[in-house]
């Protein structure tokens, strides 16, 4: 058994995480490298086709265009991330049991049930992002709505001179946009709540082959009484992500401000290149601390950690005794079997009627 595999603190739990992390490197940034460097393709064919319109002075189709291309790569994005964080929820298992894994078995495990890993990521989003999503799409609406009444200046016109000329509605715009913000509040705790519900949801269904809706169950029964430091985990995740785009990300600011907001086509390139190296780095280290949890809970609440013991040692789960001291059950009338023999007896003997005496009986 593996000696890992017992009740961890948060602070074990963190320091495995980073133990797996840094030993198994290769392993697991190779696998959320080939999302990466998915995510960086399409996002060079979408620089590729903006900058090809452009040279041919497309400007209406050059806006439609992108806007479409963009939504599917964000819908590819999404996808292949959801196979990605299991390919790496699977490493991740393999690894911390002990067990040997590379980047091609890890895909290889989990793109029969890619189907069910895609489900499972559409109902986490649905069922924990749905009021951020609608509260999103009604600020993009009113937003379409105002400019096209030209209350919302266009870039290059200043904001005082549009509240001059449509001063009504443009209060009325930013009342709806106050709104929508406070509502974004409650909407983004309510994810975030919801989120660590789910948090085990995809190790879960990884290692415990379970489909969609039960991987949910078994996240919420799983996550109980571990959702702060669940919690913690993301947290400091988000600071090294966030660490990460900052340090890697600032050297292309100023390059934006002196080009006007647009940057050179040479320039996009390498940013994206740079992105693919962050998503690379960082994207293992959640899916690996969340599997960690997952086996934890498992052993707080199941005593997993006994089970994986008996099963390496060839064992299995005894059936529970009668308690000491119980006479055991016997069919009134069948004669019980001699205590000089141990052969079980070649047939079962025929209940004896009610009325008739049993010699073996004592008589009251």
């Amino acid at each position: 058994m593996e000696s890992h595999l017992r009740p961890l603190s948060l602070g074990e739990i963190l320091d495995r995480t980073a133990q797996l992390y840094r030993t198994n490197f290769v392993l697991f940034a190779g696998i959320s490298a080939v999302y990466a460097g998915f995510v960086m393709v399409l996002n060079m064919l979408l620089i590729g086709l903006g900058a090809l319109l452009t040279a041919r002075h497309v400007q209406v189709e050059l806006h439609w265009t992108v806007q479409v291309f963009s939504g599917i790569i964000l819908l590819l994005t999404y996808m292949a991330g959801g196979v990605a964080v299991a390919a790496n929820n699977r490493a991740v298992a393999w690894v911390h049991m002990g067990e040997p894994a590379t980047i091609r078995s890890a895909y290889q495990s989990i793109l029969p049930r890619i189907g069910r890993y895609l489900w499972l990521m559409f109902l986490k989003t649905f069922f924990a992002g749905t009021p951020l999503i609608v509260l999103y799409a009604a600020f993009i609406g009113v937003i379409i709505y105002f400019q096209n009444k030209g209350v919302i200046p266009q870039p290059g016109f200043a904001p005082q001179a549009a509240a001059a000329a449509h001063g009504t509605e443009f209060l009325v715009f930013g009342g709806i946009s106050l709104i929508l913000g406070l509502l974004m509040f409650p909407a983004l705790i309510y994810c975030i709540l919801m989120g660590l519900r789910y948090a085990l949801a995809v190790p879960a269904c990884v290692v415990e082959n379970l489909r969609a809706r039960p991987a949910i169950k078994r996240s919420i029964e799983l996550s109980k009484w571990s959702r702060g430091r669940i919690f913690m985990l993301w947290l400091l995740v988000a600071i090294v992500e966030v660490g990460l785009l900052t340090i890697t990300q600032i050297f292309f600011v100023i390059p934006v401000f002196k080009h006007h907001q647009q940057l050179p086509v040479g320039l996009r390139v390498l940013q994206q290149f740079v992105a693919f190296l962050t998503n690379a780095f960082v994207g293992p280290i959640l899916a690996t601390g969340l599997t960690l949890f997952y086996y934890d809970q498992r052993v707080r609440k199941e005593g997993y950690d006994i089970e994986w013991m008996m099963q390496a040692a060839g064992l299995t789960v005894p059936t529970p005794a009668a308690p000491p001291g119980q006479p055991q059950t016997v069919m009134q009338g069948e004669p019980t079997a001699p205590a000089t023999t141990t052969e079980p007896a070649p047939h079962c003997e025929p209940a004896l009627a009610p009325n008739s005496t049993d010699p073996e009986r004592p008589h009251e």
